[in-house]
């Protein structure tokens, strides 16, 4: 009898330790909750990812596809509890940095995860380092937990496919800066089969553009996958070695001619200046010499207006003016 007691005691204390003590759990600042019973998650009502801001992005298509519940998120604190018939999935929210080559399951792959290849749309193979930084979208922790299997691989798989895309199809906006638009005319077809047809010159002149458009397409993921692309940093794009030299040379050349153009636009911009400062130094000239000619036709208006007589003892005071100045005059007299 007191081994059957002594039996039922240590069952009971061990069920409490085990599912009592041990069912206590607390989450972390960094970590956000979600806890399954019985391998289910606790919804929250039927509201889905669709109803969120996240998904704003999607196309119809796509939100037909990825459609996923919203989960109850358990914050950070604790102590929280949970039944032997419950458990909880811890995940860090916290933003991580990732090198762009890194494969989580093949790490040897891409040099040791340190260069990615992408091919050009010339058909140039290039090296291309940089980093992404992502975090857990809080707001879509199913998809992360139970929508794939890996997520980490998964993202990295989307990230790399759409940059490839991007490298093969990148198009600079501006290629060649040309004010005058005769002179951009003239020489567009020559600038753009030597310059504008290397891609790999418009990666590198423009890798801010390229990085801004790698974040507005993956500004799904969050609700794709429940993961945040919050930058993509793409630093470094090595042409192959053999095309290295080539480049430069290509660069040289339209680096020389976009100084000429700037040096030829500036001379003409400077003749115009002085053409059209020329023009006003001899119109302001021409109004000089015009102006007292205009008052004297005024004056002579208004003495005409006064009769015949003021005209003729006008023209008599002139006279009688313009002799006193010669010390002779010579005067011709009718016969």
């Amino acid at each position: 009898m007191e081994i059957i007691i002594g039996s039922i005691i240590g069952f009971v204390a061990w069920f409490l330790f085990r599912y009592l003590t041990l069912g206590l759990f607390t989450v972390d600042q960094n970590e956000r909750a979600v806890k399954t019973i019985l391998g289910k998650a606790e919804r929250v009502g039927s509201a889905t990812t669709i109803q969120d801001p996240i998904s704003e992005g999607l196309d119809p298509d796509e939100k037909t596809r990825y459609v996923y519940p919203q989960v109850r998120v358990i914050p950070p604190g604790g102590p929280y509890f949970k039944w032997p018939w419950e458990k909880v999935y811890k995940v860090n929210v916290a933003t991580q940095t990732l090198n762009m080559a890194f494969d989580p399951e093949f790490p040897s792959a891409n040099k040791n995860g340190s260069i990615l290849e992408a091919v050009t749309k010339d058909q140039l193979n290039t090296g291309l380092t940089g980093q992404i930084r992502y975090r857990v979208s809080e707001r879509n922790l199913y998809a992360y937990l139970f929508g794939v299997k890996s997520p980490i691989s998964h993202i990295m798989g989307y990230f790399v496919s759409v940059l490839r895309e991007r490298i093969a199809n990148f198009e600079a906006k501006t290629p060649v800066s040309i004010p005058n638009e005769t002179i951009k005319s003239e020489l567009a077809t020559s600038i753009d089969s030597s310059v504008v047809g290397i891609s790999i010159n418009d990666l590198r002149k423009n890798l801010r553009d390229l990085n801004e458009r790698m974040d507005q397409e993956c500004r799904t993921s969050a609700a794709r996958y429940g993961v945040t692309f919050e930058a993509s940093l793409i630093t470094g794009i090595d042409p192959p070695p053999d095309v290295e030299s080539a480049l430069a040379a290509i660069n040289t050349a339209h680096n020389q001619v976009s100084s000429d153009i700037s040096l030829a636009q500036a001379s003409a911009d400077q003749k115009i200046v002085q053409s059209k400062r020329a023009v006003e130094i001899e119109t302001l000239k021409a109004q000089a010499e015009i102006e007292p000619l205009i008052r004297l036709s005024t004056q002579l208006s208004d003495l005409k207006k006064n009769g015949s007589g003021a005209l003729t003892a006008y023209l008599r005071n002139i006279r009688l003016a313009l002799f006193r100045q010669p010390e002779q005059v010579f005067l011709e007299l009718k016969k």
